[in-house]
Order: structure tokens, then C-alpha cells, then sequence
């Protein structure tokens, strides 16, 4: 599925993530773990189409995306949930949804709000609503939700547990476990060390840019000197429930 070799990436002529190698395969969830400022976001960024790439390959299904611009690698088939959202306020969630779609067939647009609707319920209560009215994890449902609509094989994900309640955070994992089911590819940047351990069947731990660590989850869950040297106490797993 996805395919990145020594991929460089920043902003401008500054490079934040140095020779990053990952694979996601399909119906596998591979987790981005560091620290603040480690260039998780900088990484799902550049393989959006959204940062600069200064060096490396990007495959995806042993085809090079690397030229293609952000529009381009959607209808290819990635999908990106942003850290915070970033939904059109004043904008139905019907229309932040219709949005998504955007490189689909206009014929799929109402089985693909179905689609949504069924994996989020609550969403089909707020379809003629403005996104901006809506709660926090409402308004993440629509994020996830909109990534959908434009039928993704590879979904990045953002922060997908920030600010949300306890309850809310294990109804967005049930979802990614669904959609993993599924045979959807998954790569996950997540603050919260816990969660993304239990989600993920991989791991790469990065730290100023650069991977320091992979594995296995299982992996990961055992080496607590790992967790404590890179994410400190903060990144230990939480308990499972």
C-alpha cells in the first residue's frame, strides 16, 4: 500500500523529519509516537501533499506520488484527518461532508453521507446543522467523516483523541477498528501514548525528526525504557480497559 523510503520534508529550506522509512499495508494501523515537536504532524503533512519534500520516495501501491499536488493524492486514495479539525464553520455538516467528496462521482455522494452516517449515527442528527454548532467530538466525527467521502485506501489521522472526552475517544477507536476491518490503511499520529499502542500493529517512535525506534505494538507495550527515555512518564500506556 504505502511506501516511503528516506523521506525528508520541512518548511521552506528547513527540514524537520530526516531519511524517514515507513510501510503501511493494507487493513494494518501503524502508530507515530514522540514527543511535542517530534515532526509526527510534519510527516502525515508531506505525505498529504501539504509539505515541502526535500528528499525520499513516496509509493502507493508501488506507484510514485511524490510530484502529485494534495488534490491529486486524494483521488489516489489518501485520506487526512487534520489535528483540530479544520471544518468549514458556517457550513452545513451535509456540505463539510459533500466537500470531502470532492473527487468522487457526484452519483456516490449519498451512499458515501450513508457510509458516514452509519458508522456515526449522531452525525445523521446533525446533517442541516452548522459544523461550528456542533460539539468538539461531534465536530471530529465530521473530520473523520469528511476524509471518508472521498473513498480513501489509506486514511492519516491526526490527533484524534485532543480534547475529547473518555467516552468519545473509544467511540473514534471502535470506528478506526471498523474501518481497519475493512481493509483501510491506517497512520495514526496520537498524543496519547495508551491509546495508540492498544489501536496500532506497528510503531515508529521519532524523536527531533528521526526514527529511533519500531517494532510491533506488543513490542512497544513491553519496552517501558523506551516509552520513559522519549515520551517521559506522560507517554506511558494507559491501563486497558
Amino acid at each position: 500500500m504505502l511506501e516511503v523510503r528516506e523521506l525528508s520534508c520541512g518548511y521552506g529550506e528547513m527540514t524537520v523529519v530526516h531519511a524517514l522509512d515507513l510501510e503501511v499495508a493494507a487493513g494494518r494501523t501503524v502508530a507515530l509516537i514522540g514527543a511535542n515537536g517530534a515532526g509526527k504532524t510534519s510527516t502525515l503533512m508531506a505525505l498529504a501533499g501539504h509539505l515541502s519534500q526535500h528528499h525520499g520516495s513516496i509509493r502507493l501501491d508501488g506507484e510514485p506520488i511524490d510530484a502529485l499536488p494534495p488534490m491529486q493524492r486524494v483521488a489516489r486514495g489518501i485520506g487526512w484527518v487534520p489535528e483540530g479539525r479544520r471544518l468549514f464553520p458556517d457550513l452545513s455538516v451535509r456540505e463539510n461532508l459533500v466537500v470531502g467528496g470532492y473527487v468522487r462521482p457526484r452519483p456516490r455522494e449519498a451512499a458515501n453521507i450513508e457510509r458516514v452516517v452509519a458508522l456515526f449515527p449522531r452525525i445523521g442528527e446533525r446533517l442541516d446543522q452548522r459544523a461550528g454548532s456542533l460539539s468538539g467530538g461531534e465536530q471530529q466525527m465530521v473530520a473523520l467523516g469528511r476524509a471518508l467521502m472521498a473513498e480513501p485506501r489509506l486514511l492519516l489521522v491526526d490527533e484524534l483523541s485532543l480534547g475529547l472526552m473518555p467516552k468519545a475517544v473509544g467511540q473514534f477507536y471502535a470506528a478506526l477498528a471498523q474501518l481497519k476491518q475493512s481493509g483501510l490503511a491506517i497512520l495514526l499520529v496520537e498524543q496519547n501514548t495508551g491509546h495508540a499502542l492498544r489501536a496500532a500493529d506497528d510503531v515508529i517512535v521519532l524523536e527531533s525528526g528521526a526514527c529511533v525506534w519500531r517494532g510491533t505494538a506488543a513490542e512497544a507495550r513491553a519496552a517501558t525504557d523506551l516509552l520513559d527515555a522519549y515520551l517521559g512518564l506522560s507517554g506511558a500506556p494507559a491501563p486497558a480497559r
